[in-house]
């Protein structure tokens, strides 16, 4: 991609952070993004070519900071960057079953904790990200041409929570396994939201993922039950 579509693209997502979908104009993001108009027009052919191209951009853009965290926890160790709010955030370095004294997540619960909860983050460019986000995923509600972008980014988040959910229960059949990223990522994009709009402290929307990731993984171990001891599904029939 070219320095100059990428400088659009992240003028367009801070444009809509800044006054949503219907509030972006294109002299205002012309001069976000130091171009002409008419580069814009070359690049982007309409509008909803150009919001199709900034929803892309912003979901790549948040996969990027999440990998981008992940290695340095591989180089120093998920806890001593997991949770930069750690000051804030009572149960940051304790993990969700602090309150009852069993020990802090760690291992793959700890990477799939850390995962969702980069998105709960007051940094500048997590709330721009997740700003635009919910903004363009509102707007798919009116226009069905964002519909398909929308679709394909939201089934490859499932798909990596759904992984990282069978690095925790690996015995846990698929079908549960999809249905629980689909409730996580579901209720994620809802706490976002929420914090976003100052309706739900931050520190308290990240207690609410911590409880639900807590949940989805034991309703997961109910699955694991239903195996025989040689891996094989006892009841093939039963997805809850």
């Amino acid at each position: 991609m070219s320095d100059r579509r990428t400088a659009i693209l992240e003028a367009a997502a801070t444009v809509i952070a800044r006054r949503g979908v219907r509030g972006l104009r294109v002299e205002e993001l012309a001069v976000e993004a130091g171009v002409s108009k008419a580069l814009i027009y070359y690049h982007f052919e309409d509008r909803t070519g150009l919001l199709r191209r900034t929803l892309a951009f912003v979901n790549n853009r948040a996969e990027r900071y999440t990998a981008e965290q992940s290695a340095v926890d591989a180089a120093t160790g998920p806890d001593a960057t997991a949770w930069p709010d750690a000051a804030d955030d009572p149960d940051a370095t304790t993990g969700p079953d602090a309150a009852t004294g069993a020990a802090p997540a760690s291992g793959p619960l700890r990477q799939l904790e850390q995962a969702l909860l980069l998105e709960l983050q007051d940094l500048p460019h997590v709330r721009e990200n997740s700003t635009a986000w919910g903004e363009l995923r509102a707007s798919a509600v009116f226009d069905p041409e964002l519909r398909g972008e929308l679709a394909l980014a939201s089934v490859i988040w499932v798909r990596e929570v759904a992984d990282q959910l069978g690095e925790v229960r690996p015995t846990a059949p698929e079908s549960a396994l999809v249905a629980s990223a689909e409730r996580l990522t579901a209720l994620l994009e809802g706490l976002s939201a929420r914090w976003l709009s100052g309706i739900l402290p931050l520190t308290d929307a990240r207690t609410r993922m911590r409880e639900a990731i807590g949940v989805e993984v034991a309703h997961l171990a109910g699955h694991t039950a239903d195996r025989s001891a040689d891996g094989t599904p006892t009841s093939p029939n039963k997805l809850d």
